[in-house]
């Protein structure tokens, strides 16, 4: 990487981290982080998804985007996801970034709602940054069941959390459940979740 490169992608680091901490001053419960997610922790979120299945992947709470730039060096294509900020600054930070990507503003714990009309198949992940430790259990669970109606089968729901627990039970009847190691790296160090529909038998 070039002298210029490296430096922009510091300024672009910083000015990212400017944003997260106005947005949590302005909503702490909504940003849920005061800086975006590090590229160890993006990583290991996009690793989950699996992109030989087929259709849109849906991403709740991309923020500045760098979860959402990891998918797309996973293989993931820019016009399969799918991205919902319910930020106005964020959205039009994200059009700029990522011009091929579908980009929604609106509730993402209100998924079903928020995508009437837009999903024409069923989505092959749900991929989430959202505080779900602010919200009661049952908006969690709420959540996780409303995606899964959205999502293939197979697809998994992912999710990263900074608690020592899991943001969603384990020990859900519907769905299994996967970690991650404890990702260090980040600051503060995080571990991903992952949640599959139980298959019927």
């Amino acid at each position: 990487m070039s002298r210029r490169k490296i430096v922009t992608a510091a300024k672009d680091k910083s000015v990212d981290q400017a944003r997260f901490w106005r947005s949590w001053l302005e909503r702490p419960l909504m940003t849920g982080a005061v800086a975006p997610s590090s590229p160890w922790l993006a990583r290991a979120m996009a690793s989950y998804v699996n992109s030989d299945i087929v259709g849109p992947v849906i991403e709740l709470g991309p923020g500045t985007g760098p979860v959402t730039q990891a998918l797309v060096r996973h293989g993931i294509p820019q016009n399969r996801l799918i991205l919902v900020e319910y930020s106005a600054d964020f959205c039009k930070l994200l059009k700029r970034r990522f011009p091929e990507a579908t980009i929604i503003q609106g509730d993402a714990y209100n998924i079903t709602d928020t995508l009437k009309g837009v999903l024409s198949e069923p989505a092959a992940a749900v991929v989430s940054s959202l505080p779900l430790m602010t919200k009661p259990l049952d908006t969690r669970v709420s959540l996780l069941n409303e995606a899964t109606t959205l999502m293939a089968a197979d697809a998994p729901f992912i999710q990263f959390t900074y608690a020592l627990m899991p943001p969603i039970p384990e020990e859900l009847p519907s769905h299994t459940c996967q970690a991650s190691k404890r990702i260090w790296r980040n600051m503060p160090p995080a571990r991903v979740w992952v949640y599959n529909q139980r298959s019927e038998t």
